[in-house]
């Protein structure tokens, strides 16, 4: 698999409008299972682009987590702000040739922060029942299944906020703006350097 580093831990931040072109390209390479996985079913390329341009509305939150400056997973939490004490759903999509290295837990651990610091009471997650990557990350922080014909649905309960949560998402977004700050200026250096 070119490309692929397994020995840092990806970037995860909260992603913005400046982000929509890798959100699209992202949904882009994913490949017919991983689409499948992600959507619940199959979907067309115009498809995937209408969803993409549309995953950042109002009452969505969407980490991304980078490689190399590359989004290669990313996490959305739905309807995060349509009530107090909320009810949310989130969503992942990691490349196919980056599942098992450790992005969906770092989204996993964003995501849980964030809706922890949001006070939401609830998150669902549905997915396939052959959706072993989900169910996996699902069981490993204790959630709750409920089982239909095809589809799983993963419920957690995440508590109030606590310091814990409130610094695992001060950090990720500090570390991520400090990795594009030494980026840019690393770059900047090589290109005054090079003439």
């Amino acid at each position: 698999m070119r490309g692929r580093r397994t020995s840092r831990d990806p970037i995860v931040r909260r992603l913005r409008f400046g982000d929509q072109d890798s959100i699209c390209d992202h949904f882009l390479r994913l490949d017919d299972q991983t689409r499948r996985a992600r959507f619940c079913g199959t979907v067309s390329n115009k498809g995937v682009l209408g969803y993409a341009q549309n995953v950042l509305r109002y009452d969505s939150i969407v980490c991304g987590a980078f490689i190399s400056g590359q989004l290669r997973g990313l996490v959305e939490l739905r309807g995060i702000f349509q009530s107090w004490r909320s009810k949310t759903e989130a969503a992942f999509s990691v490349e196919a040739e980056w599942q098992g290295v450790g992005i969906g837990d770092a989204l996993f651990q964003q995501m849980f922060a964030m809706a922890q610091n949001r006070c939401v009471r609830t998150i669902q997650m549905m997915c396939l029942q052959e959706n072993h990557h989900m169910r996996y990350l699902a069981a490993k922080h204790n959630a709750r299944f409920v089982a239909d014909a095809d589809i799983v649905e993963a419920i957690l309960h995440p508590n109030w906020p606590t310091p814990t949560s409130i610094a695992i998402e001060i950090i990720a977004e500090t570390r991520a703006h400090s990795h594009l700050l030494f980026t840019q200026t690393t770059s900047s250096t090589l290109r005054i350097t090079a003439v």
